[in-house]
């Protein structure tokens, strides 16, 4: 399989190479980072799961461009994310639902509402999920 031909490939901050070489129940890892054994959502086995993986890399890049956002607006809290992610039938197919809560601890439902409306829009897996009838954010004073 070829990449797109895409100069952005040459001009990446960063970039790292992820694999799974034996299914679902297995292991996943990251070439020089982490290696975590995988199971399937709907068994009892060790392991964590596309839907938990997926959950931790939103929150975490969530909370992450959100400490770039309060920073450029002089707001000392620490952000907090949560996702919920479920596994669907869907029209013919198997889908994920994704919903995110964020919320800044100091801050009014209206203030948190305008900063995760900028995280929203500058959060990279955010973007990515963004274009899905599938994902929702909002912003939260604490966790429903």
């Amino acid at each position: 399989m070829m990449m797109k031909n895409d100069i952005r490939w040459d001009k990446a901050m960063y970039t790292t190479n992820t694999y799974n070489v034996e299914g679902l129940n297995g292991h996943a890892y990251a070439e020089n980072g982490i290696s975590v054994e995988t199971s399937s959502p709907l068994s009892d086995e060790p392991g964590t799961n596309p839907e938990q993986l997926l959950g931790m890399s939103l929150c975490t890049c969530l909370v992450g461009t959100m400490e770039v956002i309060l920073k450029e607006h002089h707001i000392n809290e620490q952000a907090k994310a949560h996702a919920k992610i479920s596994y669907v039938k869907g029209k013919g197919r198997y889908e994920f639902l994704v919903h995110a809560q964020v919320c800044v601890p100091g801050q009014t439902l209206p203030q948190t509402r305008a900063l995760v409306s900028e995280v929203e829009n500058r959060c990279c897996v955010s973007q990515l999920l963004s274009g899905s009838d599938n994902y929702s954010i909002e912003a939260v004073l604490d966790w429903e």
